[in-house]
């Protein structure tokens, strides 16, 4: 048994404070150390992971990816990252962090992870082994899948050390509105609402032309804004059995067909399922603008951010059953 110092009672409450109640972020923690399959995931990265040898042995793989995780959730910085856990008690329980016995990570260490992770597209992996573990669970993939695609901002300016923008990143227009940066394409399941499938692009790629890689094959049916308007063609060539369900341009000569945008509408109901997933990854995870130059670097992190939504969103039919 683990000696427990006076620092690890101290961050467990020990009898310190009695007039106290778990703040929602301590909640939160709870959930996702229960439900998020550490084992699994670990798995992925293992490989490609330090082994201990004549140097310093490596921080513990677990360790690694939770501090990893806590960056995505709250957006957090490296150096922000390392002063948080410094700095939060709750933060240092979920990570397993006793400042009596050791000191936290360091930012560099977090970067050579973050690095590791990139090098060897190991976000990819990561989403599809949720992917995986979610429907052994009994979350299936079912028939039907919505693509959309969203933007995330770039900075625009020239004002750094290359006077110039990131080459990687492109300007696009959306109705009046200039924006420069990339895009978020996704293939979300119908039923339950779960990402299945992400591309990532440079934001002057047109929606339609990842939407084959969105697709698992097996669709009767495919829902999309649009964008995706006049694709059945493209739909067939990955998906031959899927009807297209696609909203339909409803404005022609000035005129507005109105049967049409009444089954738009009805199209829709079903549709904007796909906002829930750009909803936790832009807004709750805080990835509305990215944070590194060159698409590699976001893809991972975007891949990253995906994989902790669909567990985020599985949370209510995950809670209930034994992580494995």
């Amino acid at each position: 048994m683990k000696q427990q110092t006076l620092a690890m009672a101290a961050d467990q409450d020990s009898g310190f404070e009695r007039q106290r109640k778990p703040t929602r972020r301590e909640e939160f923690l709870q959930a996702m150390d229960a439900i998020v399959p550490w084992a699994a995931l670990c798995q992925v990265i293992e490989p490609h992971y330090p082994k201990a040898g004549n140097g310093r042995p490596p921080i513990g793989l677990q360790r690694m990816l939770r501090i990893h995780f806590i960056q995505h959730w709250f957006n957090l910085a490296d150096l922000a990252c390392e002063e948080a856990l410094y700095d939060s008690a709750s933060l240092r329980r979920f990570v397993g962090i006793d400042l009596g016995l050791e000191p936290v990570p360091d930012a560099t260490t977090m970067l050579r992870f973050r690095r590791l992770l990139n090098a060897n597209k190991l976000g990819e992996a990561l989403f599809a082994r949720v992917g995986k573990e979610l429907q052994e669970r009994g979350i299936k993939v079912n028939t039907g899948t919505i693509v959309d695609a969203t933007i995330i901002a770039a900075p625009s300016s020239t004002k750094n050390a290359d006077k110039a923008r990131d080459p990687h990143m492109h300007q696009t227009r959306k109705g009046q509105q200039w924006y420069f940066g990339m895009k978020l394409h996704i293939g979300v399941d119908s039923q339950s609402g779960l990402a299945h499938s992400a591309v990532v692009t440079a934001a002057n790629v047109h929606d339609k032309h990842p939407l084959p890689d969105l697709l698992h094959g097996n669709e009767q049916r495919v829902y999309g804004d649009s964008a995706y308007a006049s694709q059945k063609a493209l739909i067939a060539s990955k998906a031959p059995r899927a009807k297209d369900f696609t909203n339909q341009r409803t404005r022609r000569a000035g005129e507005v067909d109105e049967v049409q945008r009444s089954k738009n509408r009805n199209k829709s109901r079903i549709r904007a399922r796909v906002e829930h997933v750009f909803g936790v990854v832009k807004r709750l995870w805080g990835f509305g603008k990215v944070r590194y130059r060159g698409l590699q670097k976001n893809a991972t992190r975007a891949f990253t951010a995906l994989a902790l939504a669909n567990i985020y969103l599985a949370r209510g039919r995950l809670q209930g059953q034994v992580r494995p």
